[in-house]
């Protein structure tokens, strides 16, 4: 086994909120900055490497990963249906921001756990 710098462990230990929470910020704001739910899906996945990185031996559910981006799936096709529904032709803009932020959280989710399970596959073959 190959022995992992000291320093890269370090330095990614340091970095990894830091990474965590701008990939939160640019999901969040995404409605109103360029940025939104796949920039900041992205972002939040790469802590997911990052984490790999500092601790390969950390078991991780790919099985859970699935599930739960099934129903990420299931509520972005949901949520809009309920949302027109809802507002019933009325642009009532707190709602629509509201909305256009759920949208952006869930989509950041999806593409986490995607990225995610796209990563931990690539890592599972490679391996072998």
């Amino acid at each position: 086994m190959r022995e992992r710098s000291e320093l890269l462990v370090k330095s990614l230990g340091i970095l990894y909120p830091i990474i965590f929470l701008f990939g939160i910020y640019i999901t969040i704001n995404g409605h109103s900055t360029p940025g939104g739910g796949f920039q900041g899906g992205a972002i939040i996945s790469s802590t997911f490497i990052i984490q790999y990185i500092i601790n390969p031996h950390h078991e991780v559910s790919l099985h859970k990963l699935q599930i739960i981006e099934k129903i990420l799936f299931l509520c972005i096709l949901l949520i809009p249906i309920l949302f027109i529904i809802h507002t019933n032709g009325s642009q009532i803009r707190l709602i629509n921001t509201s909305y256009l932020v759920i949208m952006n959280i869930l989509i950041a989710l999806k593409v986490y756990c995607g990225l995610s399970i796209i990563f931990f596959r690539f890592v599972l073959f490679e391996s072998r």
